[in-house]
């Protein structure tokens, strides 16, 4: 039986985006492979209120090794060299940049994106952007296959990074079951709870640099709409512009805030809204769309990076620069119920196009294909 390592350290709240990906990525391979075996590292110390680790643990084939390592630590480089994890393992992933240097079997990495890498305003820190650099080119060339999440990723990394184009492996993300239409009754109390009006166009994400929001509410001030533009997820307080405009313009209440919503009401309040909007300038996938045709809203987007891989036909694009541009695609489609529901249905059928079947089968494959290296060496 084949042996497989997967670094699931990240699975815990201060890593929302690589965690969930490690943890459903973790449970697809253990349930659509059984004969294989799936040793994952964990480290119990950490905070994690998001993922239920128990049910995936309790799985016949998933064995769990105690890895009480930071990222990027020496306790971590230590890790190499624990016979509990590299005896008899076929191959090694880490979901992240930080890889053990001197590990004894054939190495994987997922890059999910090097964004500060292409848009220096989110890590505008010349040195820590050159440490970035470093670990991410340290990891890329240690291991001996590299997964992302795009073609548009994947250029970045071959142009950034300088990595052979053969060595990486594109495997779209997936949307969790989890995001489905919600029945009409949830949709409502969701919406009573988080104080919402009927109609709105939702955003979902964080409010760093590239995700554009500064320019979406500035797009959003020339709308004629009594819809409201509700502003929802991580917020970064470093990161107060969009709030600061928002209140510059007058916007008053046709303008939203809301903090990180509970996981659980994420699919009801994606299902209430008439439109979804992403003004993002660059995403390694870009996730938040998948996840909003999933629940039937239908997607507006940039046109930029890797977003119109995901979205394929099923959404309105527009130029995420020119302010001018995306008020007048919110604007027609606000105006267009037909347009509404022909985006519905499209994006239900796109969103079925990608599932976590499918990403572990192109997981497995880069697996298989690196797990012949060890055994022809």
């Amino acid at each position: 039986m084949a042996t497989f390592i997967l670094d699931a350290r990240s699975v815990q709240d201060h890593f929302p985006g690589i965690g969930r990906y490690t943890f459903r990525l973790a449970c697809a391979l253990a349930d659509f492979f059984p004969d294989y075996r799936f040793r994952l590292l964990y480290d119990a110390r950490v905070r994690n209120t998001r993922f239920d680790v128990a049910s995936l643990f309790a799985r016949a084939n998933v064995e769990r090794v105690d890895a009480r390592a930071k990222f990027f630590s020496v306790a971590e480089q230590r890790l190499a060299l624990d016979a509990r994890i590299s005896t008899d393992a076929n191959a090694y992933h880490s979901p992240y940049y930080a890889l053990p240097f001197l590990l004894r079997v054939p190495a994987i990495v997922t890059l999910a994106d090097v964004t500060p890498l292409v848009l220096h305003s989110e890590m505008p820190n010349p040195f820590k952007r050159l440490v970035y650099l470093v670990f991410n080119q340290i990891a890329a060339r240690r291991a001996q296959a590299v997964i992302t999440f795009s073609n548009a990723s994947r250029a970045d990394l071959e142009r950034v990074l300088q990595i052979q184009r053969a060595k990486i492996s594109v495997v779209p993300l997936a949307a969790d079951e989890t995001f489905a239409p919600a029945p009409p009754t949830e949709i409502e109390r969701v919406r009573n709870a988080l104080g919402l009006p009927e109609k709105y166009v939702l955003y979902i994400g964080s409010n760093k640099p590239h995700k554009n929001l500064p320019r979406l509410i500035e797009a959003w001030a020339r709308v004629e709409s009594d819809t409201a533009l509700v502003i929802a997820g991580a917020w970064d307080a470093r990161y107060p512009q969009a709030e600061r405009i928002a209140a510059r313009l007058n916007l008053g209440e046709r303008v939203l805030f809301r903090r990180a919503i509970a996981e659980a009401d994420l699919p009801a309040v994606i299902s209430g809204a008439q439109w979804f909007v992403f003004p993002s300038v660059h995403e390694g996938f870009g996730l938040p769309p998948l996840e909003a045709m999933a629940c039937g809203a239908p997607v507006i987007c940039s046109n930029a990076s890797s977003l119109p891989e995901v979205v394929g036909d099923a959404a309105l694009l527009f130029d995420p620069i020119r302010i001018q541009d995306i008020a007048r695609v919110l604007s027609d489609a606000l105006n267009d119920a037909r347009v509404r529901e022909h985006l519905r249905a499209r994006g239900l059928e796109r969103a079925r196009q990608f599932s976590w079947q499918r990403v572990a089968r192109e997981t497995m494959r880069v697996y298989e294909q690196v797990a012949r290296i060890r055994k022809h060496a």
